[in-house]
């Protein structure tokens, strides 16, 4: 049987298939765009263990979180609960996000923000900087390990930070060997989409000082925070339990006021 990820992918790569448009020119305009802000940089000097916020406005395992949200108003308020950065999702056929809730919430504070989307070849890179990210999201899972460089090389070019996703140890070996120095680690299962707590952890064993970790999926609480903290992750990336908070402000300040110091 498919998967989530199985379907989705194959969707995108079939949008990809009949892009027409012409590489050397998306990167050319993509290499011209402002300045991107620095993702991993912000997450590298922050107190603490850092916050990443997203703006998701559903899932295919939840449905509809929040189909209704204005993502200037969601960004400003996590910006003022200390949110570090911001993950915005564009996909629209899952995920219910567009290229224009990301433009409007980058828009509406300082922070860098993370294209949250399925990258599956280089016009992906090009978008995510034309729309305004700072980041792209590069799953391991879902790119050969020669493509996954490709890319890799592409979005540091394109002044990009690429946050390289990864499931398992094996996937953190194809990671750092493309070049990989902000790694994320999803504690959601690909095939049955449940959450292993214990995932992010094993995972970070085999990552080595000087990467930046990004602890994923399954993070609501501040013991949740606190666990990842023990287990050395610079920072978590937070959707469910903000997007729907009657007070986002407040629950990403809770998340920030889990650990005081960097461990």
């Amino acid at each position: 049987m498919a998967t989530y990820l199985d379907r989705i992918l194959a969707a995108h790569r079939a949008a990809a298939a009949e892009d027409d448009r012409d590489l050397d020119e998306l990167v050319r305009r993509a290499a011209e765009a402002g300045a991107a802000r620095g993702f991993a940089a912000a997450i590298g000097v922050a107190d603490g263990v850092a916050v990443v916020a997203e703006v998701k406005r559903a899932s295919p395992s939840r449905g509809p979180l929040a189909p209704d949200l204005d993502p200037a108003g969601v960004a400003e308020a996590y910006a003022a609960g200390g949110a570090t950065c911001l993950s915005v999702l564009t996909d629209g056929a899952f995920f219910s996000g567009s290229p224009q809730d990301l433009a409007a919430a980058r828009a509406a504070t300082d922070l860098p923000v993370l294209r949250k989307d399925f990258t599956v070849g280089p016009a992906d890179v090009c978008d995510a900087r034309l729309m305004g990210a700072d980041a792209v999201l590069l799953i391991a899972a879902a790119l050969s390990p020669e493509l996954l460089a490709e890319l890799h090389v592409l979005a540091r070019r394109l002044g990009l930070d690429a946050l390289v996703e990864v499931h398992d140890e094996a996937e953190a070996e194809v990671a750092l060997a493309a070049g990989a120095t902000l790694v994320g680690v999803n504690q959601r299962d690909l095939v049955s989409f449940a959450v292993d707590g214990g995932r992010a952890a094993r995972v970070a064993r085999v990552l080595p000082a000087g990467v930046v970790t990004v602890a994923e999926s399954g993070i609501a609480t501040v013991e949740d925070v606190a666990r990842l903290a023990d287990a050395g992750f610079d920072a978590v990336l937070v959707g469910e339990a903000l997007v729907t908070a009657p007070d986002r402000a407040a629950a990403v300040a809770s998340l920030r006021a889990a650990t005081a110091v960097r461990r």
